[in-house]
């Protein structure tokens, strides 16, 4: 049983769960999080914007909007929110545990927004949706939200996407702030996967997190729903219809901040089943410590190998059409390579460079990733 230090104050969980002192949240953060953010910040005009909203965004009004309209939580006031709240905390070891409100809305949703220190909020309606262990794994969602600083883009984004809609009759304007807003979506959805596997570390019930999300989508029908075949929705979707219906699905999703919940609740099973999951429940995991170290072009080729097999392994047929393509090239540039070695005196022993030539092509595989959005 995990015990309390006095920097965690708060009830023992109800069973046993690992803690990970010190864990970096590159521990659980999905590769198209990191270069997703990364490309964001290099986007032309977002420093700028970045700086000057950093001065002017509201933030003690939206503080001081939520201690006046809605429930901190606490030990008084959903005193179960709160043991889960500082239990989050614990598990992920975040030092300083964010204050926590409850709002009245139907609509079950969640967030971490904040410029200087996070705050987290939860809806009525998510609170009354969900069991105890699937909220937990909500709480560890949104703590793991500020643990990777999340909390930061998620306040601009929203701001913006307000302002898009006053300054929507100002034709460049409009334009320039779409275009930041695209990009600050791109990168939130990829945020939500990252944040998931967070959920996961603290709850570490992956039944939980999959009743959860299959709350979020078909509401509080748990009997009538089925976790295989949730999960099965999500292959059909990615590898069904044909080239038109992998456009409607980029067009489907480019409006949104969140991913649809069945390809979420796939992507968490997949990691769950993964050696990276296991090898931090092992113990085996980045620390904070650390990351003052950590390169960014690492992270950029980790992101590249993951774009490369997604594409590889996908089904869509989209991506199924952009894989052939590349590994096309790939073969083509390798029986050109060849012949002109063999023409040009290169020496036929050296033929086997061909196979160093698909490796390449497969290594160019990670380019969909670069005309995301997020690219600019």
């Amino acid at each position: 049983m995990t015990e309390k230090s006095d920097n965690h104050a708060g009830s023992v969980p109800s069973r046993q769960r690992k803690r990970f002192p010190g864990i970096s949240s590159r521990a659980y953060e999905h590769p198209a999080d990191r270069s997703a953010l990364v490309a964001l910040r290099r986007l032309t005009g977002f420093d700028t914007v970045f700086k000057a909203l950093s001065g002017l965004l509201p933030e003690r009004s939206l503080r001081l909007l939520y201690l006046s309209d809605s429930v901190r939580v606490s030990d008084a006031q959903f005193a179960h929110l709160n043991d889960m709240l500082r239990d989050a905390c614990y598990i992920l070891d975040l030092e300083k545990v964010p204050p926590m409100y409850v709002t009245q809305d139907p609509k079950p949703n969640a967030m971490c927004i904040g410029l200087d220190e996070p705050i987290i909020v939860v809806t009525t309606g998510l609170v009354e949706l969900l069991d105890e262990e699937e909220m937990r794994a909500v709480v560890g969602h949104e703590v793991g939200h500020a643990l990777s600083g999340h909390s930061v883009y998620r306040t601009i984004l929203l701001f913006l996407t307000g302002l898009a809609l006053k300054v929507a009759w100002i034709p460049l304007g409009n334009v320039a702030i779409m275009a930041i807003v695209t990009a600050l979506r791109e990168w939130f959805r990829k945020s939500e996967l990252s944040a998931d596997r967070a959920g996961l570390l603290v709850g570490q019930d992956l039944q939980a997190s999959m009743r959860g999300l299959m709350k979020i989508a078909g509401g509080n029908h748990l009997h009538e729903m089925n976790v295989d075949a949730f999960l099965a929705q999500a292959d059909e979707y990615e590898k069904g219809g044909d080239l038109r219906d992998s456009v409607l699905k980029i067009l489907n999703v480019l409006p949104r901040s969140h991913p649809f919940t069945t390809v979420r609740a796939a992507e968490l099973k997949k990691w769950s089943e993964s050696r990276d999951y296991q090898r931090i429940l092992d113990g085996h995991y980045p620390r904070r410590s650390e990351d003052k170290d950590t390169s960014v072009t690492d992270s950029f080729r980790e992101s590249a190998g993951h774009y490369a097999e997604s594409v590889r392994t996908s089904k869509d047929p989209l991506m199924k059409l952009v894989g052939d393509i590349a590994g096309g090239a790939g073969d083509l540039a390798g029986d050109l390579g060849g012949k002109l070695r063999n023409r040009f005196g290169g020496g036929a022993s050296r033929g086997d460079g061909r196979d160093g030539s698909g490796d390449g092509a497969t290594d160019g595989e990670g380019g969909p990733g670069k005309p995301d959005p997020s690219a600019g």
